[in-house]
């Protein structure tokens, strides 16, 4: 089980938004709630914006990338995400573009250890709902 986690992991990956695209191979999706400063949709490079799936501007204000809120943010966002209604859509499109190309979850975050894709992330490979493999390497 760890192993196919693992092999999940290469295919869903975390980017952030500001650094030249390491792999553009792939369905580019961006996961924050609000648009990155300074980034230009044009220059974007991505697939799709799914604004809604990002934390609430509540818990974002409240966690304000404060390394030690992070345990409690990660309570927070996971259930707002069990509580939102595009969650299994979500779920159901990444599934979808994992079975044919590696899915990059984007974020704008400074911090790429302690944000909201890092959660997301766990959550999508915890829901047991994407395919274990995909049919591009």
């Amino acid at each position: 089980m760890r192993l196919i986690k693992e092999r999940m992991k290469m295919q869903l990956k975390l980017e952030r938004i500001y650094t030249k695209p390491v792999d553009t191979d792939g369905y580019r999706l961006l996961v924050d709630r609000l648009w990155p400063r300074g980034i230009s949709k044009v220059n974007a490079q991505l697939d799709d914006w799914v604004k809604e799936i990002g934390p609430s501007t509540e818990l974002r204000k409240w966690f304000n990338h404060d390394p030690e809120k992070y345990p409690e943010f990660v309570k927070k966002y996971q259930a707002e995400l069990d509580d939102n209604p595009i969650t299994p859509e979500f779920i159901r499109q990444v599934a979808e573009q994992l079975a044919k190309q590696p899915v990059i979850l984007l974020f704008g975050a400074k911090d790429e250890t302690h944000n909201q894709a890092v959660v997301l992330q766990e959550y999508l490979l915890a829901s047991g709902k994407l395919p274990a493999t995909t049919t591009k390497n």
